[in-house]
């Protein structure tokens, strides 16, 4: 008998110390990443987008300064054939913060990525990702319910969108990249934008909705910009949504809106929102979005971050 239980004792110290050299050959190489659920508790999320960030994150630190709080995430924009941004990712992570990409496929035939035409950069890209090894939220052809990008409303058809993130998102799995969040980004409903569900992929395929929109006039409230479309993302999905891209401008009174911002989001429950602290010079309704210059703006953002309950994943 006591034989018998020194031979267990070894067999359970050798499968201890196989387990141990596994896990450590895992982490060195990175050839895995382990699928761990972003938290998703209303108001868990304060992000933040501004211009220069992979070459420097003093526009970070200086937001973060303005806003009272540090942001948990922050955002970049990645173009179509550009390599996944792992030092930008490694310093975002060094911040407490996880790292939110939008894929613009404007250099890419959409089509040809749903029939795996572009499966060797995915690949590669999937492996950047997997490697880093922490929760990364990306989304893919953004707004894509609106008319003003090629892979959008009015110049794509929605079924070739569906295919074309389906793909995407089965590719990643398949090379194992399970530290994904994925962002299905929808336009706030406004004049011109399409039928939201034509373009829904299915929640087998979506972690988050995102939500973009912005306050351009005074008239302007929560209710008018994302009422409608939370609810009809609520009519097709109980997922988590976030406001992944918004801001209140000058023109509209950033101090007088921004509350209404906050309350809003509270309201509806949503996850949090990704500010877009840029100063926008192109397009009908350019404006200043920052709220580093305006004392007042800032004081209020300041008051409504105060009142999120920040997940540290």
């Amino acid at each position: 008998m006591r034989s018998w239980l020194m031979i267990l004792v070894v067999i359970v110290i050798a499968g201890v110390a196989v387990a141990f050299v596994i896990s450590r050959f895992v982490a060195s190489t990175g050839t895995a990443a382990a699928a761990v659920p972003l938290p998703t508790n209303q108001a868990s999320y304060l992000g933040v987008y501004e211009h220069g960030v992979l070459e420097a994150y003093q526009p970070i630190t200086d937001f973060a300064k303005a806003a009272g709080q540090q942001p948990n995430l922050v955002g970049y924009y990645s173009g179509w054939g550009e390599p996944f941004e792992i030092s930008f990712a490694e310093t975002v992570s060094g911040h407490g913060a996880i790292t939110i990409m939008q894929w613009d496929p404007t250099l890419a035939s959409v089509t040809k990525i749903a029939v795996g035409g572009y499966d060797g950069y995915l690949r590669s890209f999937a492996d950047s990702v997997r490697k880093f090894g922490r929760p990364v939220v990306i989304g893919f052809g953004y707004e894509m319910n609106a008319y003003w990008y090629t892979w959008g409303y009015g110049h794509l058809p929605a079924a070739t969108f569906v295919a074309a993130w389906r793909h995407i998102v089965t590719l990643f799995r398949h090379q194992d990249t399970s530290n994904v969040t994925w962002l299905w980004t929808l336009q706030a409903d406004e004049s011109g934008t399409g039928p939201i569900a034509s373009w829904w992929p299915g929640e087998k395929y979506v972690t988050w909705v995102g939500i973009d929109g912005y306050y351009y006039r005074p008239s302007e409230t929560f209710f008018s910009i994302f009422g409608k479309t939370i609810t009809e993302v609520r009519a097709l999905t109980g997922l988590p949504v976030l406001l992944s891209e918004v801001a209140v401008g000058p023109q509209a009174g950033q101090a007088r809106k921004i509350p209404d911002l906050f309350a809003g989001m509270r309201h509806y429950g949503t996850l949090g929102l990704v500010w877009f602290d840029i100063a926008q010079h192109n397009g009908v309704y350019h404006q200043d979005w920052r709220i580093e210059d305006n004392s007042l703006a800032e004081a209020a953002f300041r008051r409504g971050a105060s009142t999120l309950d920040l997940a540290h994943p």
